[in-house]
């Protein structure tokens, strides 16, 4: 085991585990912030528990998510310190941006939503709500700015060895940044409703459960949200791969598992193993014409193949193997558009199942174990689509500038590495652990129990012998 090895797995440790809680914290925002507006609107007492309820999961995500970014920042400061002073220059503006503006206007709007039921009207409070899940949206603007220029620096010069910045309105348009952010955007909005709908659905599965019309409701309002954020995953999607076929051709081809150019038109490649050593392919099945269709709009057009891109790379940047993980890149990309495409799938039919003449989906148990377990699928689907983003650009941390190599703190030890890499795993699955246990205690006190504990501190207030009565 290497410094390198080491290093990039901890990134990749921290980063992923961090990642489950972005998209989660700012679609759950999102759907609290409806189910809120919903209430405002038409002075419906369900929609007002719906807020409440599905808040407390909500809350959750965000305070886990809180704690693993600040894991996440420590470990670029202790392992990847000769990256940070490649890019500090860069970076420091939107970051600076992110946590002075973004982050503060989040955490304090969502203080004064947590405690200000009965301080302000029903309007007002609804507006923080609304703040916050767009100053989280902003925040993950802000990080991925920074994100943005490691796969496609722009407005910068080369001085003393170090990347600095000559426009700051060139790292705001950064086309990179835009499709990345419409990407995740939408992602979290399709996380937000599956979550939303997958819970429900597992609530409706128990025997006995108080409020089923409760659940059934969430469950449409999630499926509806599902679907608008999986038919913005594709279109978001779609852009960016595009893109990437002009800007990042090594990692298109590799996520396409292509090592020779294409014949014209190309046909994609449905299932396939790379024997990476000799750089090419072992087996695979096609589709003719598809990856044309999809790279360019048309039905003509081809695909460079690594081994020539290769080429070029080794002419621009010198002599060194620019190949990424090929195998993983293919699968990690068919993962994440299949789950995506699942829980769009989802989302029709379930729509389709819950209409008044219908109502099939809650009679039928095998749907709802489906709806239920495609809880997962977002956290699945958002993985492999940033391995697929991370990876796909070695050995660059900041491509065609800075590798992986040049990157690493020269003070850290395979020792110090490999003790922090254990306290992070046992952390992080200390953390899952205690997310899990308290999203399952939520579930089980169902949507009446602040209304059981009023009832309750009514009934003591009541109570002659009870001391608070003589206060």
């Amino acid at each position: 085991m290497s410094i390198v090895t080491l290093a990039r797995f901890q990134f990749a440790m921290t980063t992923i585990f961090h990642f489950f809680f972005v998209p989660f914290s700012i679609g759950m925002a999102l759907v609290v912030a409806i189910m809120e507006t919903m209430y405002v609107v038409t002075k419906k007492k369900q929609y007002l528990r719906m807020t409440k309820f599905w808040g407390n999961i909500f809350l959750l995500s965000f305070a886990v998510g809180v704690v693993t970014g600040i894991i996440q920042e420590f470990q670029f400061g202790m392992n990847w310190s000769d990256y940070s002073r490649f890019v500090g220059d860069i970076f420091g503006a939107p970051l600076a941006v992110e946590a002075l503006l973004a982050f503060f206007m989040e955490s304090t709007f969502l203080g004064l939503w947590i405690f200000t039921w009965k301080m302000v009207s029903p309007k007002l409070h609804v507006v923080f709500i609304w703040l916050v899940t767009f100053a989280s949206s902003i925040s993950a603007f802000w990080i991925l700015a920074a994100n943005s220029f490691m796969q496609h620096p722009t407005g910068y010069t080369i001085k003393n060895g170090h990347a600095v910045m000559t426009s700051f309105s060139a790292l705001l348009t950064n086309a990179q940044l835009w499709y990345e952010f419409s990407h995740v955007i939408a992602g979290a909005i399709t996380m937000g409703g599956m979550i939303l709908a997958g819970l429900s659905a597992f609530q409706l599965l128990k025997r006995r459960i108080n409020e089923p019309d409760f659940y059934k409701k969430s469950i449409k309002i999630g499926l509806w949200i599902t679907l608008i954020g999986s038919l913005a995953v594709l279109m978001a999607g779609d852009l960016q791969m595009k893109a990437l076929v002009k800007e990042q051709p090594m990692k298109f081809a590799a996520a396409e598992g292509e090592y020779d150019d294409t014949t014209d038109p190309a046909a994609l490649t449905l299932v396939a193993w790379a024997n990476e050593n000799q750089h090419k392919r072992v087996f695979g099945v096609e589709m003719p014409y598809v990856l044309s269709i999809l790279a360019y709009d048309k039905l003509s057009g081809s695909i460079q193949g690594m081994n020539h891109i290769n080429k070029q790379l080794v002419k621009k940047y010198g002599q060194r193997n620019y190949y990424p993980p090929v195998n993983t890149l293919f699968w990690s990309f068919r993962i994440m558009a299949g789950f995506g495409m699942l829980m769009l799938l989802v989302a029709m039919l379930g729509l389709f199942f819950t209409r008044k003449k219908s109502q099939l989906l809650y009679r039928q148990k095998w749907m709802l174990w489906i709806l239920g377990l495609c809880t997962f699928a977002p956290f699945l689907a958002n993985t492999a689509g940033w391995l697929v983003t991370e990876l796909g650009r070695y050995p660059w941390t900041v491509y065609g500038l800075f590798t992986i190599k040049q990157s690493v703190s020269p003070n850290v030890s395979v020792a110090s590495l490999l003790i922090s890499n254990i306290v992070y795993f046992l952390l992080f699955t200390g953390l899952a652990a205690t997310m899990v246990a308290l999203i399952i205690r939520e579930l089980k006190k169902g949507p009446d129990y602040e209304e059981k504990l009023l009832h309750q501190d009514q009934k003591k207030s009541a109570d002659p012998f009870d001391k608070e009565a003589f206060e």
